[in-house]
């Protein structure tokens, strides 16, 4: 509603404005249907449930998201992390953990949380995202090439040797109609210039096998029964408090996942439709569509990307473009859900494998291997390894937490502690003769420099009678700064030595003062300028016998 308002009041409600939003979101309306049911396949629901969720996320984050031409639903990233809810849960279990997750979100967006995600490094950012893709991949095999793998564990290791121990049962028809959709999803695009390649693929094998009738080749109706051809009803879950808490985890991974996913798409909008998104706004919208999706049916959703390019690049200015990309969804589940059961599922599979290549974004994780600093590439590797082997939310955590005790390091290591040898002009060289000396802090002095600190004026000569810290280029300092420069501050006046502070900022001031490290000097010691400092400390010096 907040995003329609919005584009009513800048103008986009013109009919030249409305025709090019409603034939948008009829082409992206097209493109999701193949996306919806493989995705919901993959993540252990039925195939209507993944275009019951592309309905309402469609509808609600139009209505109320913080970005005009965003188009939600169920998405590759979710694979990973919805198929094992599922198997751990049930569908109920993931539906409760996806109403869960919209709380959440939510609560970041009125929390104004939006801004604190986009703060997760480029190569953890990356490495989980290709780390998803390898996922996708490999757990499409099963439907790729009809196989007929044994039971396993849950874990990527687990599934990837049952699979492989599994390759001598592979279904030569259902590879071979796998294998004709993946060339028209690769190949035929370059042909199909206003056909979108994954409803080519959809209709062409489809047609294919229902004239040949292959043997072994699993359909979405032998598989799932068909589609119903009636919308869901409104249903509220039974929930227990074992149940929350033991998907408190999984709703946090889908909310984590649904933030970055969906503010990751949001920027891209923003950079081909040239708009600025609000995305504390965006948090909310797709709150409210993972609260009522699984009320309808559906499960967790986001911001697609690739949709939300498809919508920009055909014309769409406005949240109108994914409201009728729900309307287009709902008419095909109302008229022509009985042709889905004759889809063979390896098609969708083929779908999958395209999606996982789009995200793995290969050629951009190479550059970045060969061109980023070694740190950067070791992040990006650690997160890939711990999504792929463990879990997104341990990947993603450790990813940000190791690139930020790196940052902190490279943070630290540019603090500068140096003695000041060069004075201003008529000023006698011979300072130490004085017992003056004059030190400059240069950056942040926070608990990663603090050591630094300690370590540069414990060698300062005894002898010297006056220590002047010039702290001007000081940006900020933090409780583990306060505590050593007071402890200095002590040591040298313990020796009968006098501190001087000069050129400091007004914040670094007031902190200084609320900790009572400027009573410790004396506030006559705090001088504005470096030669007030100087002039003060002559005045001070001892008389010589």
């Amino acid at each position: 509603m907040i995003a329609l308002l919005q584009a009513k009041a800048d103008g986009l409600w013109t009919r030249s404005r409305i025709r090019e939003n409603v034939l948008a979101g009829i082409i992206v309306g097209v493109v999701a249907l193949p996306l919806a049911m493989a995705f919901a396949i993959a993540s252990g629901a039925r195939p209507e449930q993944g275009i019951y969720t592309s309905i309402v996320a469609g509808v609600l984050s139009s209505l109320f998201g913080g970005t005009r031409a965003q188009i939600s639903g169920p998405t590759g990233a979710f694979i990973a992390v919805l198929s094992i809810i599922t198997a751990q849960h049930g569908i109920a279990g993931l539906q409760i953990a996806t109403l869960m997750a919209g709380m959440i979100l939510v609560a970041f967006g009125f929390a104004r949380l939006g801004a604190v995600i986009k703060y997760i490094p480029n190569p953890v950012i990356v490495g989980f995202t290709a780390g998803i893709a390898v996922i996708i991949f490999v757990g499409q095999w099963k439907d790729f090439f009809g196989l007929s793998p044994a039971p396993s564990g849950l874990h990527f290791h687990e599934k990837i040797w049952s699979l492989l121990q599994a390759l001598p049962t592979t279904n030569l028809a259902t590879t071979g109609l796998a294998l004709l959709a993946l060339s028209i999803l690769t190949v035929g695009t370059r042909f199909l210039r206003r056909v979108p390649a994954p409803l080519a693929a959809l209709v062409i094998v489809t047609a294919v096998q229902a004239v040949c009738h292959f043997k072994g080749v699993a359909t979405i109706g032998s598989a799932f029964g068909g589609i119903p051809r009636t919308l869901p009803s409104l249903s509220f879950p039974s929930v227990t408090f074992a149940q929350i808490t033991s998907l408190v985890g999984p709703a946090f991974t889908i909310a984590l996942l649904g933030a970055i996913e969906s503010l990751l798409s949001a920027v891209v909008a923003d950079g081909m439709a040239g708009t600025r998104h609000d995305s504390n706004q965006e948090l909310i919208g797709q709150g409210i569509a993972n609260i009522v999706a699984p009320l309808l049916g559906g499960f967790a959703s986001t911001g697609a990307v690739a949709r939300t390019a498809t919508n920009i690049r055909n014309g769409a200015t406005s949240p109108l473009a994914g409201i009728v990309h729900s309307g287009f969804l709902v008419l095909v589940i109302l008229l022509l859900a009985p042709l889905a059961s004759a889809v063979p599922v390896c098609c969708l599979s083929a779908v999958l494998f395209v999606v996982a290549w789009n995200m793995s974004e290969f050629p951009h994780v190479i550059r970045l291997v060969r061109t980023a600093p070694k740190t950067d590439v070791a992040i990006l590797l650690l997160t890939f390894l711990l999504t792929v082997f463990t879990d997104l939310v341990v990947a993603v955590n450790v990813g940000v937490i190791v690139a930020a005790l790196l940052f902190m390091r490279r943070m630290a290591d540019s603090v500068n502690v140096e003695q000041q040898l060069e004075h201003t002009a008529g000023e006698a060289p011979n300072l130490a003769a004085e017992g003056i000396v004059i030190y400059s802090i240069e950056g942040p002095l926070f608990f990663g420099a603090a050591e630094k600190l300690e370590r540069t004026l414990a060698h300062i000569q005894r002898p010297a009678t006056t220590l002047i810290l010039r702290m001007g280029n000081v940006p900020f300092i933090d409780a583990t700064g306060i505590m050593a420069l007071e402890q200095m501050v002590g040591d040298f006046t313990r020796h009968g030595a006098v501190v001087l502070l000069t050129e400091l900022r007004p914040n670094v001031r007031y902190k200084l003062e609320r900790s009572g490290v400027i009573a410790k000097v004396g506030e006559v010691n705090v001088v504005g300028t470096l030669a007030a400092a100087l002039s003060l400390a002559r005045q001070s010096r001892p008389a010589t016998p």
